[in-house]
């Protein structure tokens, strides 16, 4: 169910609003840190503000903000417990299945702008109640006077001019929170966000890439991608086809070999990006997706998080995987060096435990069938890492191309857990490395 909320469109509105942030929290840091105190022990503000129903408040607060105020906080949610207290990181990924909606009267505002006043005279029907909603945006659906049925995505007002500040403002908070021993890494992590964002508000840039994407894998016809409406499309306003289909999420319900193949088509999809279209739609939430249940085809939805991978990325990760199917474990070292994901430093001072970690992964990964339901490494995975991890003075964050594959790549393997599917993992890369993937 969605939550109707006003969006807060003025600096003065949205600051207030984030005033209100850290008010909610106020009383409960109060009562919390008088009960730390009664125990002889001092209060961790940090771990204060954010844990707990404090951090379900900060995260509500964020959801209702939309715009980068949530965006910052999904991009934070991605964090593997190294920045954030894991009571927050857990409130922040709340923000994902966030539903506050735009009120009638401010859809009616945005399409006013856009459209001009008599917008209406151009459809049959348009549904009032969105059938979809995110950080930036919500959508409907409309039935045009020629009896074209469109999805029509529009922008929360003044969420671009509102960027900057948002993030300078949510950075503060974070700072004031105590975060000190994070500041790099959690620096760095906003300024993507940042400029992800800017990206993702402009919609000419996405129906650019959405017929893109229609172009390329026009032969590939176990994908679907909608056909932009340019007549109405705006920088705040993307029209395109409305797709019939199922929420991705349902395939986990369907048979082994329905989720094997759809796990299969994601990772072919994920791979051909990397390997053959040199751009990659980076945001892998589920519900950028459909499923077709008639013939198990796939809807491809969102492409505002879409980038080039540059070339010297992509050759990295081709190394990186050529590795891995040889089984050369120092070319896998050297590899992962190049790609940004360790440093040689690291490479050197725990030699055992990634020596440790590569024999795990090349024994589970190389096998001709990936059963992802198969989580037996993950133990072994967690306690080598954990020693490095613990470690600050390995902590770095990698270069933002090689951040946004591992996004893509990392949700792609998380669908393959959530449905359970058993995948030829091994084949697939192979074919993607020879440039034969359909």
């Amino acid at each position: 169910m969605f939550k109707r909320t006003t969006v807060p469109t003025s600096p003065a509105k949205r600051l207030l609003a984030l005033g209100g942030l850290a008010a909610a929290g106020v009383g409960s840091v109060v009562v919390e840190g008088a009960k730390q105190l009664a125990r002889g022990r001092k209060p961790d503000l940090g771990a204060l503000i954010f844990s707990g129903s404090t951090g379900l408040q900060v995260a509500e607060h964020l959801a209702r903000m939309r715009g980068a105020a949530m965006k910052v906080g999904q991009i934070l949610s991605m964090d593997n417990g190294d920045l954030l207290p894991p009571e927050f990181s857990q409130a922040l990924a709340q923000l994902q299945q966030a539903a506050h909606t735009m009120p009638n009267h401010q859809v009616d505002s945005v399409l006013r702008a856009g459209w001009g006043a008599g917008w209406r005279d151009a459809f049959h029907a348009f549904s009032p109640a969105p059938i979809a909603a995110a950080s930036i945006g919500q959508v409907h659906k409309a039935v045009l006077k020629s009896g074209q049925v469109l999805a029509v995505k529009i922008q929360f007002p003044n969420v671009k001019t509102s960027i900057d500040a948002d993030v300078a403002n949510i950075s503060g908070l974070l700072k004031a929170a105590g975060l000190a021993n994070s500041l790099k890494g959690l620096d760095s992590l906003i300024e993507k966000a940042r400029v992800q964002l800017h990206q993702e508000t402009d919609y000419l840039r996405e129906a650019d890439f959405m017929e893109s994407y229609r172009a390329e894998l026009a032969g590939s016809p176990q994908y679907l991608v909608p056909a932009a409406y340019e007549p109405l499309t705006r920088p705040n306003i993307l029209a395109m086809d409305f797709m019939e289909g199922e929420d991705l999420e349902t395939v986990v319900n369907e048979s082994q070999a329905m989720r094997d193949q759809t796990a299969t088509r994601l990772f072919e999809l994920c791979l051909k990006e990397l390997f053959a279209l040199g751009v990659m739609q980076t945001d892998p939430n589920f519900a950028n997706y459909k499923w077709v249940r008639k013939t198990g085809q796939i809807v491809l939805l969102d492409f505002g998080a879409t980038r080039p991978v540059p070339d010297q990325t992509v050759l990295a990760y081709r190394k990186l995987m050529q590795a891995g199917l040889n089984e050369d474990r120092e070319a896998v070292r050297a590899a992962l060096v190049d790609i940004g994901m360790m440093t040689e430093g690291v490479n050197l001072r725990y030699a055992g435990e990634i020596k440790t970690m590569m024999d795990v992964m090349i024994r589970h990964f190389g096998r001709a069938t990936v059963d992802f339901a198969d989580r037996t490494f993950v133990p072994v995975i967690k306690a080598q890492g954990s020693k490095i991890a613990l470690d600050r003075s390995t902590w770095h964050v990698p270069p933002a191309d090689t951040l946004f594959v591992q996004r893509k790549l990392t949700g792609t393997a998380m669908f393959g857990v959530k449905a359970k599917a058993r995948i030829g993992l091994r084949g697939l890369v192979v074919e993607a490395l020879r440039g034969n993937g359909s």
